[in-house]
């Protein structure tokens, strides 16, 4: 095993926009796999958001990433799918599956263009459900997809030999990756399944 110091960087990133309801899928797993796990030092936790080519800086420093994303593969509403390495679409000439792929593809590509992409990907997707739904919450079927979805998520990091611990219990409001009553509990309180 690796010491501490010679562990791989890893960057476990949620992108979407949670004011589109199942596009903010991947920001609501990686709040609730922050919540919930803890990590070794070599792991940063992000909720990306929107940021687009701000995130640049993050994947540099990074020699392994894991995004949370709905994407729009065409299946069923709700089916989560892991894709890694080169099957992560990185440029834009590709099919559009998400809303914000095309800024995510850019963030990769700037990344490999300096060099410094990270080594190996793996991007776990749920297929939305409704993304036209603005201040809306998650639709049933992506909501309940959070858990499998940071489910697959240990597993990567396990592989990768830094695997994530599970809190005894989760973490209090004021530590939450998401503050000002935007983090799934406070701005979603009025979800209803559909």
């Amino acid at each position: 095993m690796l010491s501490p110091t010679n562990k791989k960087r890893i960057l476990v990133l949620g992108i979407g926009n949670i004011l589109w309801a199942d596009e903010g899928f991947g920001v609501r797993v990686v709040e609730e796999f922050h919540r919930r796990y803890a990590v070794d030092d070599n792991v940063t936790v992000l909720d990306g958001g929107t940021q687009g080519l701000y995130l640049v800086s993050f994947l540099e420093q990074a020699d392994r990433l894991i995004v949370f994303d709905a994407i729009d593969y065409g299946l069923l509403p709700g089916q989560l799918m892991l894709v890694r390495d080169d099957e992560v679409p990185k440029f834009t000439g590709a099919r559009k599956v998400s809303l914000h792929q095309t800024g995510f593809q850019e963030v990769l590509s700037a990344a490999e263009l300096l060099g410094r992409r990270p080594r190996e990907l793996a991007l776990i997707g749920c297929q939305p459900f409704d993304l036209e739904d603005w201040g809306g919450p998650l639709t049933a079927p992506v909501r309940f997809q959070i858990a499998p979805a940071i489910k697959l998520a240990c597993k990567l990091l396990e592989q990768w030999g830094s695997p994530a611990k599970l809190r005894s219990l989760p973490l209090p409001a004021s530590e939450r990756l998401l503050a000002n009553n935007i983090d799934h509990a406070n701005y979603e309180m009025r979800a209803q399944p559909i």
